[in-house]
């Protein structure tokens, strides 16, 4: 599917069971044109039809589930996008204003991507000309370079304005999570994309494009930087639950470990190091433990020296926390600061007191 303003990418989809339904239209001054469909599989055509009398038709696969589509026209930048499933859609525009319909015909979530596409119309024709601009800068015109940063961030800024309006006013709508993924993603802060999925209807959320959102959320927050930190509760050594947010106001070392670990074991003196030097300094560590024998744990922690905060529910790899954050090897670890910000990922024996000394001097 080409790309629509930023479009970044598309859902690979298989083996569904489909139904078929007809989209048809008039393109005013599009007779002899050829028109492409287009799914959301690849970016290879289904299929396509010479337009004649400005008149199209295609037969369209329709699955259990909403699916967005395409129509290219022949020598047009950008897709009208229509949604399968609900029935069967016909639009009328022209080859001059193609992909805008003066008149469309087909489900809600098939008028809410018209309504996407008219809002960022205006976008897509300033972004035109921004790039038209961009390749008329010389190398080495410093000024003019920067000159035209200041414009691309302030556009930047409008396309989140423009987007976030839609969604927020389409909450129940597939062209909401469509355009966060193509518009929003790259141009929202994580946790205000996490926000605004919040924000969207169950039915939303829960659609395959919805799924793509979460397994996008939880990526970056299992391998970014400068993100908050998931909150999280387990059992310590007493029983007693532990949260994550109980600690807010310190700097915390989220430590993924097991007693079975030999390199974790090598590494906690470290640790341990480190934690006596700043644990005074608005520090502390938070043990998370990837055993499955509660005695072999404790006794490792007895043995290492770990004075901090340990818990653990005992399943091994399978521990949620773990599967929570991603954790595919231990000795792991990231550093939150006071705000819950995690502002380091793995620090290991110098590198630990070397960015504690950092911060806490």
């Amino acid at each position: 599917m080409k790309r629509f303003l930023l479009i970044m990418g598309t859902v690979l989809l298989s083996g569904a069971a489909f139904a078929q339904e007809v989209v048809s239209g008039v393109i005013k001054g599009g007779t002899g044109k050829y028109l492409y469909l287009f799914d959301d599989e690849d970016n290879n055509p289904d299929d396509s039809v010479l337009i004649k009398n400005d008149q199209f038709s295609f037969k369209v696969k329709a699955g259990k589930q909403p699916t967005i589509h395409a129509l290219i026209l022949q020598n047009t930048d950008y897709p009208m996008l229509f949604v399968s499933g609900e029935g069967a859609v016909h639009v009328v525009t022209s080859a001059a204003t193609f992909p805008i319909a003066t008149e469309i015909k087909g489900g809600t979530n098939t008028r809410d991507l018209q309504a996407y596409q008219q809002a960022f119309e205006p976008l897509i024709k300033k972004a035109n000309e921004l790039n038209k601009e961009a390749r008329g800068i010389a190398g080495d015109n410093e000024a003019a370079k920067q000159a035209f940063r200041d414009k691309a961030e302030g556009f930047g800024n409008e396309v989140v304005k423009v987007g976030s309006a839609f969604v927020k006013a389409h909450p129940k709508s597939i062209a909401s999570i469509w355009l966060m993924l193509n518009e929003l993603r790259n141009r929202l802060q994580p946790d205000a994309f996490k926000e605004m999925f919040a924000g969207l209807d169950k039915s939303v959320q829960n659609s395959k494009y919805g799924e793509m959102a979460t397994a996008y959320i939880k990526s970056i927050y299992r391998d970014a930087v400068g993100v908050p930190a998931e909150d999280f509760a387990q059992e310590d050594a007493k029983g007693q639950l532990v949260k994550l947010s109980s600690f807010k106001g310190k700097y915390v070392l989220v430590d993924f470990w097991a007693s079975w670990c030999g390199p974790c074991r090598q590494e906690n003196p470290n640790v341990v190091k480190a934690y006596n030097k700043y644990k005074d300094k608005n520090f502390t560590i938070l043990g998370v433990s990837l055993d499955q024998d509660k005695d072999r744990w404790l006794r490792a922690i007895t043995q290492d020296g770990l004075a901090w905060t340990q818990v653990s529910d005992l399943k091994g790899w399978g521990n949620e926390v773990a599967v929570q954050y991603g954790i595919q090897s231990i000795p792991s670890n990231f550093l939150i600061d006071p705000t819950g910000k995690i502002i380091a990922r793995n620090l290991r024996g110098e590198a630990l007191e070397a960015k504690l000394a950092e911060l806490l001097h």
